[in-house]
């Protein structure tokens, strides 16, 4: 046990190089370890004091390495995190109460979550990581299943086959993507996309998949398999050609220009909000919207190559996910060694069919997701908790070299 005067030790993190980042003081009241050997998690990783029995809890069977002997110090870190400067302070808390609404309530990660998922990290040599929209909604954008969702207020998103078969429900989806495009791509990467990026640079993640379509994983730096598409590129039903979401944006607003002149000058308020009119933002980045906006001669672009279709490049619900694609995150799920699923409820069958594939193949589970998934059943470890609280803590709480992004 320590005793009151136990020194204390301070370690300095540097974050990815994204942007100049001021130092946080980031206090963290625990005990933690070094070890005796090498680890090889990025060279000595200080963590704190764990029960016997959670070696047995979270490791495969047919895998993993046992743990040194440990002797225990007093710490406290001094974290480096992007956009938690005082400078960011005041632009930051008017997105503050909004992420509120859209991300379930739920405790600090307690000593033992970090202990048992950084143990998950260490124990794995080829690392298999699936996100979903719980990562992306602490950046405020929303989800469709937590009890903040869309599903929540009675929303219905678009479906494939109503999208080909009705010009009208082309032109309402058009519409309120366009409205929220600006707002749907100003959301920025949030600290779990920077912990991620770091941990696939530095090796320690082989292959990440994400479910979500707002690209939200590039723009921290790391390179998902985008298993339902992303809707910064459009393609064309017909003859599939593809292009940028950006250019098809000018295309419509040349189109329709008094029309875009009239869904930009919108003040869209805050969600609850006096100015908001009832225009929630969705998680797939459109708005609702009156349908005035999109009921009279609103006129959609076509292919530059055939006339044909255009929407956009996502796998839409009622829509099966190419199967190349799908065929490349099956075999890297009964390839892996350990399978994390973070942010995800793995409802949808093309997420859950990655999950039990791993499972059956004998990789080691782990689940980090507010609130219930399909497949708590038969993953052994499941953490309740924001993946932008614990992941950074994984990484940091103690001395330990992550190359520069």
């Amino acid at each position: 046990m320590l005793s009151p005067t136990a020194p204390e030790v301070r370690c300095s993190i540097s974050p990815p190089k994204i942007r100049p980042a001021p130092t946080m003081l980031l206090h963290l009241p625990f005990s933690v370890t070094t070890f005796t050997s090498p680890t090889k998690f990025l060279g000595n990783f200080v963590r704190g004091k764990f029960h016997s029995s959670i070696e047995d809890f979270v490791l495969s069977p047919s895998r993993g390495r046992r743990l040194n002997s440990v002797k225990s110090v007093q710490t406290s870190c001094r974290v480096s995190v992007p956009g938690c400067g005082k400078e960011n302070v005041l632009s930051s808390s008017s997105n503050l109460n909004e992420k509120k609404k859209i991300v379930p309530h739920s405790e600090p990660p307690s000593i033992t979550d970090v202990n048992l998922l950084y143990q998950f990290f260490d124990r794995s040599s080829n690392l298999m990581v699936l996100t979903g929209a719980g990562i992306s909604t602490e950046c405020g954008i929303p989800d469709y299943r937590s009890p903040n969702g869309a599903y929540s207020s009675g929303f219905k998103p678009i479906t494939h086959q109503e999208f080909l078969r009705s010009s009208r429900a082309r032109r309402r989806y058009w519409t309120r993507s366009y409205a929220g495009w600006k707002r749907f791509t100003a959301a920025q990467p949030g600290a779990a996309h920077f912990a991620l990026a770091s941990l696939e640079k530095a090796g320690r993640i082989n292959f990440i998949v994400t479910q979500n379509v707002d690209r939200l994983h590039h723009r921290a730096g790391s390179n998902p398999l985008e298993l339902h598409g992303t809707v910064y590129s459009v393609i064309c039903l017909d003859c599939g050609f593809s292009f940028s979401r950006y250019l098809f944006q000018d295309q419509l607003k040349d189109l329709n220009p008094k029309w875009a002149t009239a869904i930009e000058s919108l003040d869209y308020g805050s969600p609850g909000s006096d100015k908001s009119f009832g225009m929630k933002q969705r998680p797939d980045g459109d708005i609702e919207i009156d349908e005035k906006f999109w009921e009279e001669d609103l006129h959609i672009p076509t292919c530059q190559k055939c006339n044909g279709v255009l929407k956009p490049d996502v796998v839409f619900f009622g829509d099966n996910v190419p199967k190349d694609r799908a065929d490349k995150a099956m075999e890297a799920a009964k390839g892996c060694d350990a399978f994390l699923v973070l942010g995800s409820s793995v409802m949808t069958m093309s997420a859950y069919r990655l999950v039990r594939a791993a499972h059956e193949a004998g990789a080691a589970m782990a689940i980090v997701n507010l609130g219930v998934t399909r497949a708590d059943d038969f993953v052994p470890l499941k953490i309740n908790a924001r993946l932008g609280e614990i992941l950074p803590r994984v990484i940091d709480i103690g001395s330990l070299s992550i190359p520069a992004l």
